[in-house]
């Protein structure tokens, strides 16, 4: 087994012993978890220092291995300046996840073995260079997050979990039909990534193209969630336990936006060329409706929740501005796509983080009402400073990587598509929904449920706190990430020139 296929599933193999050993112990099953997840994490370290940009066209650390002959579909899996930071960020949040539920009293050994199996999962489909391969991986993240939410969430659990399962379940049947458009327009067929990139099949074929692109693209747009298909999300994340929220927020969604550059804009250009038009659109709403709608919540972790919407509208829009193809403008839609890249690695660890802070009021509280609260720094000194940094890094303060990330796009959509501009209103919204709820929550005196509150214990500090850290050194130092992410950002917009 290589080393990639290891990363992928050694979490696998540790969630099959943790189901098939009923009388081990909670305390060694959550003790488990972390060690896998630590192990995990530093083998993905050692990807990443072993790591050497392919050339155009290939994977580092390739492997391919026979697996359903029958439709030419492969075991194929490999990185690249796409995937490997990704694959980075995802070790890191599960291990956060991990230390986080080490107190965690509820079905605990059941708690790690599904966590270790989503790990595994979304590792998987970072890594898939096949389609179908992709798409196992795509779908069994439903099932996992499904049982999270429905296993040990609260409130509506039930409710919010079906209609998270019906949306995304939905959508990925879309996705699986324009896969299949996919297959059959290839010759000879196939569904390797690499194959389909490097000779789009639906060249030439204006409808077909389309159609098989929308259908995609429905796929992907419900799992990011872009507007108007986010519904599902805001009772996901607010029923959901905060280390489920936190997987979810940080990595599941990027399954969409990964999506984007993976899959539809190599593998269909002439078809994205014609409707980046309308992505652009739908990603300039989301940034500003998201941000509206966030400002406008009552409940802190609702809050978080439609700023991933805002968030993953930057996303959106950026890859919507690469398809504006002008020979004028490659190198900004080349900056935009970076961007982009880097903002789903950002997004990750700073909504990760928010919302295991956010799954501290709930533990103490029991309640996410910002009402509820009052002077809450005074008895919570840390929790109050950590979030605080949560809430500036993720508005786009400089020295953040949310600041990188969307100089980034803004600096690419903005040179491409100067209307796009008009999204620059998300960062101030952003900005007041976050200090409004600093305020409410943390500054005046002491009251309501912040009285007695307890301050962050161990385990929370060391969960949240090397994600934060991570998101500063990157916003400091952003060159080590950029370095990886700017070559194969760039040979994705070479392909939409096609």
């Amino acid at each position: 087994m290589s080393l990639l296929s290891l990363v992928v599933f050694l979490p696998l193999a540790a969630a099959v012993a943790l189901a098939a050993v009923p009388r081990l112990g909670d305390t060694a099953a959550r003790w488990t978890w972390v060690a896998v997840a630590a192990v995990d994490l530093g083998l993905i370290a050692v990807l990443w220092l072993r790591y050497e940009t392919p050339p155009p066209g290939q994977l580092a650390f390739a492997e391919r291995a026979a697996w359903i002959p029958g439709v030419h579909s492969s075991y194929h899996v490999g990185v690249d300046g796409l995937s490997l930071p990704l694959l980075a960020m995802t070790g890191l949040i599960y291990l956060a996840c991990a230390v986080y539920a080490l107190r965690d009293q509820h079905r605990p050994r059941g708690q790690a073995a599904l966590f270790l199996f989503l790990q595994s999962v979304s590792l998987g489909l970072f890594v898939a260079a096949d389609l179908i391969l992709f798409f196992v991986f795509f779908d069994l993240s439903i099932v996992g997050m499904y049982f999270v939410i429905a296993g040990w969430g609260h409130g509506d659990r039930g409710r919010s979990a079906l209609k998270f399962f019906l949306y995304t379940f939905l959508g990925s049947l879309a996705l699986l039909l324009g896969f299949i458009g996919l297959y059959l327009a290839a010759d000879p067929h196939t569904f390797d990534m690499a194959q389909l990139a490097a000779a789009p099949p639906l060249q030439g074929r204006p409808l077909a193209g389309g159609l098989v692109l929308a259908a995609i693209l429905l796929g992907l747009l419900v799992k990011t969630p872009a507007v108007p298909f986010h519904t599902w999300l805001p009772p996901a994340h607010t029923d959901a336990p905060a280390v489920g929220s936190a997987v979810l927020a940080g990595v599941l969604l990027k399954m969409g936006t990964y999506g984007f550059v993976r899959i539809a804009m190599p593998m269909l250009p002439q078809a994205w060329r014609a409707w980046a038009g309308v992505v652009t659109v739908i990603g300039v709403v989301s940034v500003i409706y998201g941000a509206l709608v966030a400002l406008a919540q009552p409940n802190v972790k609702r809050m978080i929740a439609y700023t991933s919407v805002n968030h993953m509208g930057y996303v959106v829009l950026a890859v919507g501005v690469a398809g504006l193809v002008a020979a004028d403008t490659v190198q900004a839609r080349g900056v935009a796509v970076a961007g982009a890249v880097t903002q789903m690695v950002s997004h990750g660890l700073i909504t990760g983080a928010l919302f295991l802070l956010a799954g501290v009021l709930n533990d103490r509280a029991r309640t996410y009402a910002a009402r509820d609260f009052g002077g809450l720094a005074a008895p919570a000194p840390a929790f109050a400073a950590l979030f605080a940094v949560g809430a500036f890094a993720s508005l786009g303060l400089p020295a953040f990587s949310g600041f990188i990330a969307e100089f980034q796009i803004f600096t690419g959509s903005v040179a491409a598509a100067p209307v796009t501009a008009v999204a620059v209103l998300g960062i101030l919204i952003t900005a007041a929904l976050f200090l409004r709820a600093l305020q409410r929550v943390f500054t005046g005196e002491t009251a309501g449920r912040s009285v007695g509150f307890t301050d962050l214990r161990a385990r929370e500090l060391w969960s949240v706190g090397p994600l934060l850290l991570l998101s500063l050194l990157i916003g400091v130092v952003p060159r080590p990430l950029l370095d990886v992410i700017e070559p194969a950002a760039h040979a994705v917009v070479g392909r939409l020139g096609r």
